[in-house]
C-alpha cells in the first residue's frame, strides 16, 4: 500500500489511481473543522488526490490556532509558540513554506518566574545556557537537571517518534525496536506515574517543577499527582530537541499557510457551515446535515472536532453495532473550560522588575522576547482546583504572558504600538455570579503588574477579553472547554480509546481527529497527519477490491465472449 507521505511527496501515482476511480463516482471527504488538525488532514488528502471538501462554522478557519483583527491589531486566539508541530514532517510533507509559512525564534524558550518572588531562571533550546541560568537562579539543581537530561532525552525523542508513527502495536513497538529500546522502558514508567512522581527522581525545588507543570497538566485542568501524567516530565528535554518558535505574522499565518496549500491541491472551504446532524443511512455516515437544513453528502466524514459533541448532539439515528460506544459518550461528565486571554493594544513596552538581574547574566536576550510563564507554589496551585470546583479564581492564577508585536514586527498595529497577550489559567466556566459583570480580568492585569516597574497599566490603549462562555460563542467550544487526549503514547500503542487513537469510529465512514485524539493537545498536527493516512489507506483497499472485482468480472466477460 503506497504511504500517504509518500503520496504527499510523489503525487502522481495516487492521483492517477484516483483519477481512475473517480470514474466510477467516488464520493468526497467531508472534514468538519477548519481548525489546524482539520486544515493538515484535508490537505494530506487532497494532495494525495482524495476530493476533499473542509466546512467551518467560522467565517473563517484556524479555530484557536488563528489569529484575528480586533481593536485596531492583530491578536492571537491562543499562545503564539509552536514547538511540537515544528518536530513533525507536517510542514515540510505539505511544503508550507511555499505558501508563506515562515518561523521566528526568540532567544530563549521561557522565563520562568513565580509569584513568591524567588529568583527567575530561563529555559533555552541549548542545554548548556539552561544549565548555566539555574547555575545563576538555583546552583543546587544543576545536578538534577543534568541527571534529568540523561534520563529524559530519549524517552522525548522516542514520544515524537511514535507521535510521528500512525498509532498501532506494531508500528509503535517497531519504532521503539528501531531505536534500540532506548528510552522505551522509562516511556512505560513515566506514562503510568504522575509528573510530580517523576520530577521528583531529579530535583528538591519546586521552582524546577512547576513551569512544567504550568504548561502541562494546569493546562489540561488537572492536579500534577495524578497517574499518567508523568510524560509531562519530559517537556523540558522536547523544547532541547525542538526549537521553540512563532509564526511570522501571527500563529494564524500556519492555518493559513495550511490552507492555501489546500486549496491549491483542489481542495474546498466552505465557512459559515455549521453541523446539526450527522446523517446515517444503513448503518453508515453518508453526509452532515447543516444548521440551514442543507444536506452534503461523502463517502467519508471526518469530524475534527469535539468528539463528545458528536456523539452526543449530532445522532438521531444510532447503528446498532454503537450504540453501546456512544452511550458511554452520553454518559461522560461534561467538562467546563478554565482558560481565559487578555488581548490589549500598549502605547509601551513593560519592563520585568527582574530585568536588570537577568541581563546582568544574558546580556544577548531579549527579556520580552519568550514567553513569561508566572507559576504558583505547588500549595496555591492545590487551592487553585479547589477554588475551581467552587466556581472561583485562583488568588494567584498561572499566568502566560508575551508581547508578540517585540519578535515579530507584523504583529504591530498601524500607530506603531505594540500587542499584549495574557493567558490565565483557572478561570472556571460557571463562574461564581458569572462573567458579565466580573471584575477578574482587572485583577489578573494588576497581579502582572505587579512584576514590572511602574506604568504599564496606564500604558493600556485598548484590550479586550476572552473568558470561557465568549469562547464558547464564538468558537464552539461547548462550555468554553478546550477538548485534548489525555493519554499518552503507551495508551495508543495498546489500543485504548480505540476510537481516539486508531481514529475510526465504531459508525461506519466516521472517522476522527482533532485536539481530542491522539497526541493531543497544543498545536501539534499529528492527529491530523494521522487521520489521513488512515482515511487514505482505507480508500486504497476500497479501490484495490474494486479494481480486483473488476478484473474479475472483465475475465468473467472475456471467457464469455462469442468466438
Amino acid at each position: 500500500m503506497l504511504n500517504l507521505r509518500t503520496a504527499t511527496a510523489q503525487r502522481s501515482i495516487p492521483i492517477v489511481a484516483f483519477h481512475l476511480d473517480k470514474v466510477h463516482r467516488v464520493p468526497d471527504v467531508i472534514v468538519v473543522g477548519a481548525g489546524h488538525n482539520g486544515l493538515i488532514c484535508a490537505a494530506y488528502l487532497a494532495r494525495a488526490g482524495i476530493e476533499t471538501e473542509l466546512i467551518e462554522a467560522r467565517s473563517d478557519v484556524g479555530g484557536c490556532a488563528s489569529t484575528v483583527t480586533d481593536l485596531g491589531a492583530r491578536f492571537n486566539i491562543g499562545n503564539c509558540d509552536h514547538t511540537l508541530i515544528r518536530g513533525m514532517p507536517v510542514i515540510n510533507e505539505l511544503e508550507l513554506e511555499t505558501f508563506g509559512l515562515h518561523y521566528l525564534e526568540p532567544d530563549a524558550s521561557s522565563i520562568n518566574m513565580f509569584y513568591d518572588g524567588s529568583d527567575p531562571w530561563l529555559s533555552f533550546h541549548e542545554s548548556e545556557r539552561t544549565l548555566d541560568s539555574l547555575a545563576v537562579s538555583y546552583p543546587a539543581q544543576v545536578d538534577g537537571y543534568k541527571r534529568y537530561l540523561c534520563d529524559a532525552l530519549p524517552v522525548a525523542q522516542l514520544a515524537l517518534d511514535m507521535a510521528r508513527t500512525q498509532p498501532g502495536a506494531m508500528p509503535m513497538i517497531t519504532q521503539a525496536l528501531s531505536r534500540r529500546a532506548k528510552g522505551a522502558a522509562r516511556l512505560l514508567d513515566w506514562s503510568r506515574r504522575s509528573v510530580d512522581d517523576v520530577f521528583s527522581d531529579y530535583f528538591d525545588d519546586w521552582h524546577l517543577t512547576m513551569p512544567a507543570i504550568s504548561n502541562g497538566p494546569t493546562v489540561w485542568g488537572v492536579p500534577p499527582n495524578t497517574p499518567g501524567t508523568g510524560l509531562v516530565a519530559a517537556s523540558y528535554a522536547t523544547r532541547h530537541l525542538i526549537k521553540t518558535g512563532r509564526p511570522e505574522g501571527g500563529s494564524g499565518a500556519l492555518t493559513d499557510a495550511t490552507r492555501a496549500c489546500f486549496e491549491a491541491a483542489g481542495g474546498r472551504v466552505r465557512c459559515d457551515a455549521r453541523v446539526d446532524r450527522l446523517m446515517i443511512r444503513d448503518g453508515r455516515a453518508v453526509g452532515v446535515r447543516l444548521d440551514d437544513g442543507s444536506e452534503l453528502t461523502a463517502r467519508a466524514i471526518v469530524a475534527a472536532c469535539d468528539p463528545h459533541r458528536v456523539f452526543v448532539d449530532w445522532l438521531d439515528e444510532v447503528p446498532s453495532s454503537a450504540k453501546r460506544f456512544v452511550r458511554k459518550w452520553q454518559n461522560r461528565p461534561v467538562a467546563e473550560g478554565y482558560e481565559s486571554k487578555i488581548d490589549a493594544v500598549i502605547a509601551e513596552l513593560p519592563r520585568y522588575r527582574s530585568a536588570d538581574r537577568l541581563t546582568d547574566h544574558f546580556p544577548d536576550v531579549d527579556i520580552l522576547g519568550p514567553t513569561s510563564i508566572v507559576s504558583p507554589s505547588p500549595d496555591a496551585l492545590g487551592a487553585a482546583h479547589a477554588d475551581r470546583s467552587l466556581g472561583l479564581v485562583s488568588a494567584q492564577p498561572t499566568l502566560l504572558v508575551n508581547v508578540p508585536s517585540v519578535l515579530d514586527p507584523k504583529m504591530l498595529t498601524a500607530e506603531g504600538n505594540h500587542v499584549l497577550s495574557l493567558e490565565v489559567l483557572y478561570t472556571p466556566y460557571s463562574l461564581h455570579g458569572g462573567w458579565a459583570n466580573s471584575s477578574e480580568p482587572e485583577r489578573w492585569l494588576q497581579l502582572w503588574s505587579e512584576f514590572l516597574e511602574p506604568g504599564i497599566i496606564d500604558a493600556i490603549v485598548a484590550k479586550r477579553t476572552m473568558t470561557p462562555d465568549r469562547y464558547e460563542a464564538e468558537f464552539s467550544m461547548h462550555r468554553g472547554h478546550t477538548p485534548s487526549y489525555g493519554g499518552s503514547p503507551l495508551a495508543a500503542l495498546l489500543g485504548n480509546q480505540r476510537a481516539l487513537t486508531r481514529y475510526r469510529s465504531p459508525i461506519t465512514g466516521l472517522y476522527l481527529s482533532g485536539a481530542g485524539t491522539f497526541p493531543g493537545a497544543g498545536v501539534f498536527g499529528a492527529a491530523g497527519r494521522n487521520t489521513a493516512d488512515v482515511v487514505h489507506g482505507d480508500f486504497q483497499r476500497r479501490l484495490s477490491r474494486r479494481f480486483t472485482s473488476l478484473q474479475h468480472r472483465t475475465a468473467g466477460a472475456v471467457l464469455r465472449a462469442p468466438r
